[in-house]
């Protein structure tokens, strides 16, 4: 009896080892393979194991093996390194993946950002214009077909409404207070006089013929400068003397004039084929640049000397591109113009472009393509790239239609090109006072008003 129950318990310890070593062959045949590389450096024989490696889409391969060297010994390499040549596949998916990220950059942080007037519905404002010393600012606001001129601080207090209309055939203006005559006056274009007491301006009196008008805050008088059958515009006040340069129509095409404004004597400075549009006083006054051209191509040129306008007139582009809005830089060396040259030859992709005061840069091709400052961004109609005190930034509005074209701030020096954190939207008409306050037209709830924003330095 004991002799039987000995070989019962004997075979039930031999079908409990059959079952085990059954469970660890079947565990052994569905783990994963290993490669094993052997290290002949040691004195003994040791074995490495290296696991399969997964790349980026997930998929999983082997490892490449390891390359022999002349002595029959595996290299090894440090992680990130290639070895005899060839760069580990994790290295060149890192990069794949560097590739795909978009890094912004950090934006800059404004010290404020406020809307310089209540916001109100029913109405635009649009195109402001610092008066030289930066107290003032004047902007443009139109209800239905109407356009007045607001005179405001830069706390938004309202100085001024400037909206007129010509009684009938009396060639004095009177003014009207907004909302009360059912006459229909388009105002609009401030030119400050150095002092920033006084400003130009160009009206059609609710006539339809737009002339030049001058406005002295003082007194609030008004005089009429020019009466001609011509459209009259573009008007700039030099920043030296009473003189007034502007835009003409009165000879069939458009020329840049001068007129001197205690006299309102005028005197044509151009004479061409085509159209000289957007005179800029040089901030001496002594020089000019403007465009010339016509269609969708204009050219900029310089005037070196007012006084002798045909001998001094000199392109500062010549090529293929329409380039616009010329704006000297507050220290006199530079011109930063819109351009719409692009590598993609898109004419609806525009740039800023920077160049010397001077003319020594090249006129086209790779040279002045080599001045771009600034690329994809949103030209304004009513004025230039907006430089700041310092000569060396400009501000704009880049085209990035997901962020609502937010405004940017390019360092032509450092080569830096960062955005400023307004939280506003659809940016235009930028423009900075002398003291680096910078103005602009941003829009609420489809109507647009004018915000001001003071970066820290």
């Amino acid at each position: 009896m004991n002799i039987l129950m000995k070989w019962r318990r004997r075979a039930w310890y031999i079908i409990l080892a059959a079952v085990v070593i059954n469970s660890a062959v079947s565990i052994a045949a569905d783990a994963p393979q290993l490669d094993v590389v052997v290290d002949t450096t040691t004195a003994g024989v040791t074995g490495e194991t290296k696991p399969r490696m997964e790349n980026p889409d997930g998929v999983v391969g082997e490892s490449k093996p390891e390359k022999d060297n002349a002595d029959g010994i595996v290299q090894g390499a440090m992680p990130g390194e290639s070895k005899s040549g060839e760069v580990k596949e994790e290295v060149k998916s890192n990069e794949r993946a560097e590739e795909r990220i978009e890094v912004k950059p950090n934006p800059i942080k404004p010290l404020y950002v406020h809307g310089i007037t209540r916001i109100g519905r029913g109405r635009n404002d649009s195109n402001p214009a610092w008066s030289p010393s930066g107290e003032l600012i004047a902007f443009e606001r139109s209800i239905k077909e109407k356009k007045e001129i607001i005179i405001s601080r830069s706390d938004g207090s309202i100085v001024q409404k400037v909206y007129y209309q010509l009684p009938g055939e009396n060639d004095e203006m009177s003014f009207f207070f907004p909302g009360i005559t059912e006459e229909v006056s388009y105002n609009s274009g401030v030119t400050w006089s150095p002092g920033g007491d006084r400003f130009v301006f160009m009206s059609n009196g609710g006539g339809g013929n737009y002339d030049l008008y001058l406005y002295e805050l003082v007194n609030k008088a008004t005089t009429r400068l020019t009466k001609h059958k011509g459209k009259d515009g573009h008007a700039r006040w030099s920043p030296a003397t009473d003189h007034l340069v502007f835009v003409s129509g009165r000879t069939g095409k458009a020329d840049i004039y001068l007129m001197d404004l205690a006299t309102k004597a005028t005197t044509p400075l151009t004479q061409g084929d085509k159209a000289y549009l957007y005179p800029q006083w040089s901030p001496d006054g002594k020089k000019l640049v403007m465009l010339y051209g016509s269609n969708e191509n204009h050219d900029i040129y310089l005037v070196g000397d007012v006084t002798k306008p045909k001998k001094t007139l000199k392109a500062l582009t010549t090529w293929e591109y329409d380039d616009l809005k010329p704006v000297w830089s507050p220290d006199g060396k530079k011109v930063a113009f819109y351009s719409n040259y692009n590598a993609q030859n898109d004419p609806k992709i525009w740039a800023i472009i920077v160049i010397a005061a001077d003319g020594s840069d090249p006129a086209e091709g790779e040279g002045l393509a080599a001045k771009v400052v600034a690329a994809d961004i949103i030209p304004d109609v009513e004025r230039g790239p907006a430089w700041m005190p310092d000569s060396a930034r400009i501000v704009y509005a880049k085209n990035d239609k997901y962020s609502y074209n937010p405004l940017y701030v390019v360092d032509i020096e450092k080569k830096t090109n960062l955005p400023v954190r307004t939280v506003t939207k659809m940016n235009h008409d930028v423009i900075c006072s002398v003291n680096g306050t910078i103005a602009f037209r941003a829009q609420v709830e489809q109507w647009d008003h004018i915000y001001i924003t003071k970066l820290k330095n």
